[in-house]
């Protein structure tokens, strides 16, 4: 995709040191935007090398820890982006909570663990964005195809994530009115971590399903959310966008 301009834009994007997350802090960054490289804890390494690739390639970018499951963490986050950049016009959530059960064996503790980062965070960074992000500044959360695609075993994780989608449309009203865009992009099956570990026998099956015949890549959402942050996509708010290669 053509590189579009957001120089001058500052850019936080929760959950980049690996995968989806970091293929958009680095997209951001080649596209001019200074970049908070948000990282669960425990992921410093990762993180730090994505900042460092992004500001030797002439961009500017800070690797920043918080557990998003935490309001405190997550609320400093935007306080850590003002202060690096003055502001900041993009919030990209991507930072998520993936745990697999049915319904019957999913504990009580698992589903607020799924929800405190998928739904009560997405809420927390919601409002914070629409009180931060200045006029014409684009909202982006990073959802998934399965709010979309019935599956034995995801339906807990699949309602957290439904619920941040909802969030984003109520939202897109709420604030449209100052240019604020707000948008849910939803991959399908993308060759991250937990997909690469899963096996290749898992990877075959989903291909198998994808009109496109092949899984997504990192990169391939990247470039959908650089798009959507610019100024080409200004009409384009309210949307739960999937992004799956035809599998929903």
């Amino acid at each position: 995709m053509e590189r579009l301009s957001l120089q001058g834009k500052a850019a936080l994007v929760t959950g980049a040191s690996r995968g989806i997350g970091r293929a958009i802090a680095e997209r951001l960054g080649r596209d001019g935007a200074g970049v908070i490289v948000n990282y669960y804890p425990g992921f410093h390494q990762e993180a730090e090398e994505v900042a460092r690739g992004i500001v030797q390639g002439g961009g500017s970018a800070l690797a920043v820890e918080a557990d998003i499951a935490d309001p405190a963490q997550l609320r400093r986050l935007f306080a850590v982006t003002e202060e690096q950049f003055g502001h900041v016009d993009i919030v990209v959530l991507n930072a998520a909570n993936v745990k697999h059960g049915t319904i019957t064996d999913t504990t009580d503790e698992q589903f607020d663990e799924l929800f405190a980062t998928n739904a009560r965070a997405s809420f927390i960074a919601l409002k914070e964005a629409a009180i931060r992000v200045p006029d014409g500044g684009r909202i982006v959360a990073i959802s998934a195809g399965l709010t979309r695609m019935p599956r034995p075993g995801t339906g807990v994780y699949a309602a957290s994530k439904a619920a941040a989608d909802q969030l984003v449309r109520v939202l897109a009203h709420e604030i449209g009115a100052r240019g604020i865009t707000v948008n849910s992009v939803l991959p399908g099956a993308t060759l991250t971590p937990a997909l690469i570990q899963a096996g290749q026998a898992v990877i075959d099956g989903e291909i198998a399903i994808t009109p496109l015949a092949r899984v997504g890549t990192p990169e391939d959402i990247a470039d959908i959310v650089g798009f959507l942050v610019s100024d080409q996509a200004r009409w384009i708010t309210g949307q739960t966008i999937g992004a799956g290669g035809g599998m929903f």
